[in-house]
């Protein structure tokens, strides 16, 4: 399994990289997002917001599992599944990973199973008050090369 790990020492670090990977995103891009409370979650959505052109204020969708912005050059559709536990059952969630925009799931472990089998799972770690430890783990080929545009460039 491909890792990369990017250190991060400031929240504008964080959202630096969160920008850049949205300029780099194309429709029917999943993303995953694990994290303990606190950890950066939103605000790496934030910033993958704002390099995919969505002038909204992001936040997280916690009390209504998904929220949908279309202002920007693709739809994002930011979902917050943490009260959930996979069912098994068919909840609609494929006609996102198979849309027009980016999804990106919050505590997307919890509906493992329904996950598409190539998506970019991002893992951030706190190390401290600013400091993040961000892990992404590119599952299929164009998400392989996306992280090596990503980290590279």
């Amino acid at each position: 399994m491909i890792k990369h790990v990017v250190k991060s020492t400031h929240t504008d670090e964080t959202t630096r990289l969160a920008i850049r990977l949205g300029e780099l995103l194309k429709p029917g891009a999943v993303i995953t997002l694990e994290g303990d409370l606190g950890a950066g979650k939103t605000t790496f959505t934030k910033g993958l917001a704002k390099g995919l052109g969505i002038r909204k204020n992001v936040n997280s969708p916690t009390f209504t599992i998904m929220k949908e912005y279309r202002d920007g050059r693709i739809p994002l559709y930011h979902m917050d599944v943490y009260r959930m536990e996979d069912s098994g059952e068919d909840l609609g969630f494929d006609e996102y990973f198979e849309g027009d925009g980016v999804t990106v799931v919050e505590w997307a472990s919890m509906i493992e199973e329904q996950l598409p089998k190539e998506r970019l799972d991002i893992r951030i770690h706190r190390l401290g008050d600013d400091e993040r430890e961000i892990i992404l783990i590119p599952l299929g080929e164009d998400y392989i090369v996306l992280c090596e545009e990503l980290v590279t460039g």
